[in-house]
C-alpha cells in the first residue's frame, strides 16, 4: 500500500498539490478483511501500513486526530463490506460502534495504531468464520463456533453434543463428512493456530501458551506444534515474532477468531 504506484495527485482549493492513495490499493485492504484473510491482514498490520501516512489525505493537522478521522472512516468501510459478505448487520454494527467508542481512551499514535490493528484483525477473524461455516450443516455450524468460543477450554466430543443436543457418534461423523477431519484433529489445529497468534503477537512464555490452551503439558504442545508446522514454538517465534503488541489475557482473545 505504499508504493508510489498506488498513488496519484489531485490539487487543493488552495492550489497545493495533495497526494493520495490509489482507491484500488485500499479497496484491496478492505476486501481483504471481507474476505477472512487473515495472513494478509496481519503481514499488513507487521508492516505498520496504519502509520504509513502517503497519500491518505490530512483530515485533521493533528497527527493522532488525523489517525482518528481515518479510523472511523475505515471501520465505516469495513464494517459495510463485511455486512455485504455475510456478517449479521446488528453485529458489525455493533463492532464499529464498540471500536470508536474505545477512540475516546486513544492519546497516542502507538496506541493508536493498536486499537486500528485490533480492530481489523478481529473483524476479518469473525469474517474467516462466516466463510468457513458457509454451507455448513445448522450443528456443524454450533460445533464450530463452541469450539473457537473455548479455546482455552478441554474440549470433548461430548461437549459439542451437549451444546448442540445431538449425540456424539452423529457430531463424529458430521465433522467427517462436513470437514474431513476427525473432531479431535480439528480441535487440535484450531488451538495450534490460536497458538501462533500469542506466539507472533504476545511475549507469553511455551508453558503458560500450552497451559493457556489446555494441552497436557509443554512437551506435548510442542511436539504437536513442530508435527503441523515444522517448526518447533521457539523458532516459530524467532522467524515471525516482530509486532509490538504484547497484550493481557483479555486483549490477546481479540487476535483469535472467535464468534460471540
Amino acid at each position: 500500500m505504499s508504493n508510489m504506484s498506488n498513488l496519484f495527485i489531485n490539487v487543493n482549493d488552495d492550489g497545493d498539490e495533495v497526494v493520495h492513495r490509489h482507491q484500488n490499493a485500499e479497496l484491496l485492504f478492505y476486501q481483504q478483511v471481507a474476505k477472512g484473510d487473515i495472513d494478509a491482514i496481519r503481514e499488513n498490520c507487521l508492516k505498520h501500513e496504519f502509520l504509513n501516512q502517503a497519500g491518505v489525505g490530512i483530515l485533521s493537522k493533528d497527527p493522532l486526530q488525523n489517525l482518528k478521522y481515518h479510523f472511523v472512516v475505515s471501520v465505516a468501510i469495513i464494517s459495510r463490506l463485511c455486512v455485504d459478505n455475510g456478517m449479521e448487520m446488528e453485529k458489525s454494527y455493533r463492532l464499529s460502534d464498540y471500536y470508536i467508542q474505545c477512540l475516546d481512551d486513544i492519546t497516542s499514535i502507538e496506541k493508536m495504531e493498536q486499537l486500528h490493528d485490533r480492530m481489523v484483525t478481529d473483524y476479518t477473524g469473525k469474517m474467516k468464520i462466516i466463510r468457513q461455516n458457509a454451507g455448513l450443516s445448522r450443528p456443524m455450524t454450533e460445533c464450530m463456533n463452541y469450539i473457537f468460543s473455548h479455546l482455552k477450554d478441554r474440549i470433548t466430543v461430548k461437549d459439542l453434543a451437549e451444546y448442540t443436543s445431538n449425540s456424539a457418534s452423529y457430531i463424529s461423523r458430521l465433522f467427517k463428512e462436513e470437514l474431513g477431519v476427525s473432531t479431535s484433529d480439528y480441535i487440535r489445529n484450531a488451538k495450534l493456530e490460536a497458538s501462533k497468534n500469542l506466539l507472533r503477537y504476545s511475549d507469553y512464555s511455551l508453558v503458560e501458551i500450552a497451559n493457556y490452551f489446555s494441552f497436557t503439558s509443554q512437551s506435548h504442545f510442542c511436539q504437536l506444534f513442530q508435527k503441523e508446522t515444522g517448526l518447533t514454538p521457539k523458532k516459530y517465534r524467532e522467524k515471525y515474532y516482530g509486532t509490538h503488541w504484547k497484550g493481557t489475557d483479555g486483549d490477546i482473545m481479540d487476535y483469535i477468531p472467535h464468534e460471540e
